[in-house]
């Protein structure tokens, strides 16, 4: 099974970090600004781009300033079943995040465009926590 694999240093608590991935005015705030979520086991998250893409990924996992997972239950076909992982340690100041899409059925093209994005949202995340204010997806019904 093929997998993307991020590993970035955030020069934020790690307090912050979990709470942008965690919370829905965090994932607002560097995802996508069309989105429901809570910070709660087996809760689903909806996240919306648009006509183009809605996904809705189920919170597998929380632990409190260390790992949160989600599993796809409904989406684009191919991340169907596939698992995300956001994995934070605590690096004095700084937070490192080891962030995952695991469970590809195959490496296809679709697979390498959801790496570029990730990398790019992964980028969005890190100004937010850093700087305040990330690069989400805004949605044509919320502008």
């Amino acid at each position: 099974m093929a997998e993307i694999r991020h590993y970035l240093v955030i020069h934020a608590p790690v307090e912050k970090v979990y709470r942008a991935i965690s919370e829905q005015s965090g994932l607002a705030a560097w995802w996508t600004d069309d989105v429901v979520a809570e910070p709660k086991i087996n809760s689903v998250a909806e996240f919306n781009f648009d006509e183009k893409y809605h996904n809705e990924m189920v919170v597998t996992e929380l632990t409190e300033n260390q790992q949160i997972k989600w599993r796809c239950q409904v989406g684009d076909p191919e991340w169907i079943d596939t698992t995300f992982s956001f994995d934070l340690e605590k690096k004095d100041a700084d937070t490192i995040l080891r962030f995952s899409h695991g469970n590809w059925r195959e490496a296809t093209d679709f697979y390498a465009s959801c790496n570029y994005h990730w990398g790019y949202y992964l980028g969005s995340l890190k100004k937010y926590c850093e700087e305040g204010k990330g690069y989400p997806f805004i949605s044509k019904k919320k502008s």
